[in-house]
């Protein structure tokens, strides 16, 4: 197959170029524009608590929208207490931003008070002072428009509009503010991910030319990756896009950075694999057609199990009941596969049709290079091939252990959104002065069972109940339905509401009081963004049970295809099991007990499995594929073992370093889930390639021997596989 492939792509090259044009074109013209969200309620199945007390309010509150859509934190520029002047340049303020809201925004609340209504009020430091004389802060809160989820495109320039309304309106008076709340932090958070992007995207380019560069010399296969990840990437972008609508994905903010790296990442593998073996082919003396059909001949089988590997492991998320995973790895898969089809077919096309001026200005390309550390790392291992297993086996056994100290965190607002970020700004000063709960309260539905009324001195006891809770800052009863058959409750907790304190408060707390406090005849149902992250993390703890396993066993099926063999996979799933671990141990390692960090981003563990566990197979791949080319030569397995450190060394340790590199530039991206994840992968693809694949895999297939290839044994000299006269003819 892969014979046959080569043979038309060399032949045809213009044919291949002009129908990646082609499609290219056609994809980019009628796919629709890829347009990422970030409601996590939209993720969750419908069974879960959050979502169940989503639809209640909904169906009970149709006509009345509860959902705050900014809170604005006014202090002093000084930092002394507020005064009355203030609070009526507050207020003033704010009587000038309501009538110039936008269509995200309902309306400024209004809050009685001795004084008259009031749109901004001081909120006393000390819960005794009923003046208001110990406040340092004045809030403001307006509600979200009807129907309006807060998270389009539309309603973040809403909040830009509103920051500059108010920075207009208070110009001249001793105050200063921030504007604060879910709409605001997914405004910073999309900036800063924007910022990531530019960076993340700039880092990895340059990253890729500097190394390609060194180890080629080369002009144009600098450029290469760029030209064809650039095309790979409109035409991946496209069907992503025409995906999500066709099948109603939900395709996560962080979707397009991680696109980027995935598609430089694994493309320039992939060419890298092809190129070695092409490199490889002419320095033997074959011509350009002929170098690019045999090196296509004896690469494409790996190249596309390894990417077979990945894709069916991004498959696997399909199983998922996370609407993130859902999304993310049908998009993954996509974008693998484009890149994939592009390196068995437009890559080879090119180094046709550029014959020897791929390698340009170098003109040392034809000689053989000594390799000599490879070379006399290879007869080590062939020599000493247990002291290799053992060695590599237990440092990745060492590292794996520190997994069991993994602490998961929920705080996705201090991971994606800078510390200096407005929304940060305001929400330390309210969380200082106030409760971190105000931001975005807990809300909590008291309905009755069987449609009858709920008496308001039932629905008080019960808010008053929730109001003692432990983590809980204070519980308002709130509006009543139209047939008096719910009350709405909202709670404000002591701590960050997407904080893992304020998770483990409606874990421990107030979902346990609001159940057991509701009185006979209702049902409490408890929502809001932390009823969200409880439910978010249910949902994944289901996930890693189903979707580990199910990827583990296609990837073990489809080496065992690859290799004909059901000895060789078992301990190449070992080796990966062993990778994970090391990965996420090494970063709990340095993450949570060398820098102090309370615990790591609890979806950490899913990225690691994409990303080192998928891809770092490919370097698995890449390797046993070359053992069993060079036990077919006639070579013993320990013979083997060395000629394939020596040969396919150079290969994995310039695509682990390329590879690794990319991800690791995910830590310029200027917040902590962006640094951890890079530096996770990153130490992950290191590990798959620079010890799993060039240490741990020869090693054991040495000691194993032919027992390794067992049932197929693949192993065996084939006298077939002599070069073919269409390969070898100019």
């Amino acid at each position: 197959m892969f014979a046959a492939l080569g043979r038309f792509v060399s032949r045809r090259p213009w044919y291949v170029v002009a129908a990646w044009v082609v499609f290219a074109v056609v994809v980019i013209a009628l796919s629709p524009k890829l347009e990422p969200t970030a409601d996590q309620s939209e993720f969750l199945p419908r069974h879960y608590e959050s979502i169940r007390a989503v639809e209640a309010i909904q169906d009970e509150f149709a006509d009345l929208n509860t959902s705050t859509g900014a809170v604005i934190v006014f202090d002093r520029k000084d930092g002394e207490n507020v005064t009355p002047s203030d609070v009526a340049a507050a207020n003033a303020a704010m009587k000038k931003v309501d009538g110039e809201l936008g269509k995200t925004f309902d309306a400024v609340k209004a809050q009685d008070t001795p004084a008259g209504p009031l749109l901004a009020v001081p909120v006393p430091t000390d819960k005794n002072d009923t003046t208001g004389a110990s406040a340092k802060v004045i809030l403001s809160e307006i509600t979200l428009a009807d129907g309006v989820a807060g998270f389009e495109p539309s309603a973040l320039d809403d909040v830009k509009a509103l920051r500059k309304e108010i920075a207009s309106a208070t110009r001249g008076s001793d105050l200063e503010y921030g504007v604060t709340g879910a709409v605001a932090q997914n405004l910073d958070s999309q900036e800063a991910s924007g910022d990531a992007l530019k960076i993340v995207g700039g880092a990895t380019v340059l990253l890729i030319v500097v190394l390609l560069g060194l180890i080629f010399r080369s002009v144009l296969i600098c450029l290469l990756p760029v030209v064809v990840v650039g095309l790979v990437s409109a035409v991946a972008t496209g069907l992503i896009g025409a995906a999500n609508e066709a099948f109603d994905l939900k395709a996560d903010s962080s979707i397009e950075q991680i696109l980027i790296v995935v598609l430089f990442g694994v493309g320039t593998d992939y060419i890298l694999f092809f190129l070695y073996r092409y490199r490889e082919r002419l320095r033997e003396g074959e011509d350009t057609r002929g170098a690019v059909a045999h090196a296509l001949e004896r690469a494409g089988e790996a190249i596309a199990s390894a990417g077979g590997a990945v894709i069916v492991s991004f498959l696997a998320l399909l199983l998922s009941s996370l609407g993130v995973f859902k999304a993310i790895g049908p998009a993954l898969a996509i974008a693998v596969a484009v890149t994939l089809l592009a390196s068995l077919t437009l890559v080879p096309a090119i180094a046709t049709l550029l014959g020897k001026a791929l390698f340009w200005p170098s003109k040392k390309y034809l000689q053989e290079p000594k390799a000599a550390r490879f070379a006399a790392l290879g007869k080590s291992l062939g020599a000493h091939p247990g002291r290799f297993a053992i060695a590599s086996g237990g440092v990745l056994a060492i590292l794996a252990v520190f997994t069991l100290g993994f602490t998961p965190s929920f705080d996705f607002n201090s991971s994606s959104i800078p510390k200096d970020a407005e929304s940060s700004v305001a929400g330390a000063k309210l969380a200082k002065y106030v409760s971190a709960g105000a931001v975005d309260p807990t809300l909590v539905v008291l309905r009755s069972t069987d449609d009858a009324p709920i008496d308001q001195t039932e629905a008080t006891a019960f808010a008053d109940q929730l109001g003692t809770t432990k983590g809980v800052a204070s519980s308002t009863l709130g509006q009543q339905s139209a047939d008096k058959s719910a009350w709405l409750v909202l709670v404000n907790l002591d701590d960050d509401p997407i904080s893992s304190p304020a998770i483990k408060t409606v874990v421990d707390h107030v979902r346990p009081t609001a159940h057991d406090a509701a009185p006979d005849g209702t049902q409490a149902l408890v929502g809001g963004n932390t009823s969200v992250f409880v439910d978010f993390e249910k949902a994944m703890n289901r996930d890693y049970s189903v979707v580990f396993p199910v990827a583990a066993l296609v990837i073990f099926l489809i080496l065992a295809l690859l290799l004909r063999s059901l000895v060789a996979p078992v301990y190449l799933m070992v080796s990966v099991g062993l990778g994970f671990g090391a990965t996420l141990g090494a970063t709990v390692l340095v993450f949570q007990h060398f820098m102090g960090d309370a615990g790591l981003i609890f979806i950490l563990p899913m990225y690691i499995y994409l990303f080192v566990v998928a891809l770092g197979t490919d370097y698995n791949i890449l390797m046993i594929a070359r053992l069993r080319e060079e036990a077919r030569e006639g070579r013993s397995p320990r013979e083997a073992a060395a000629e394939t450190l020596k040969h396919g060394g150079p290969t994995v340790a310039a695509a682990g370093v390329i590879l690794a590199g990319t991800f690791a530039s995910l830590m310029l991206g200027g917040n902590s889930l962006l640094v951890s994840m890079g530096f996770a992968i990153s130490l992950g693809i290191a590990i798959a390639a620079f010890v799993m694949s060039m240490f741990f895999t020869p090693a054991i297939t040495a000691l194993i021997g032919h027992a390794a290839w067992w049932p197929g044994h693949g192993d065996e000299k084939k006298h077939h596989d002599a070069p073919t006269p269409e390969s070898t003819t100019t």
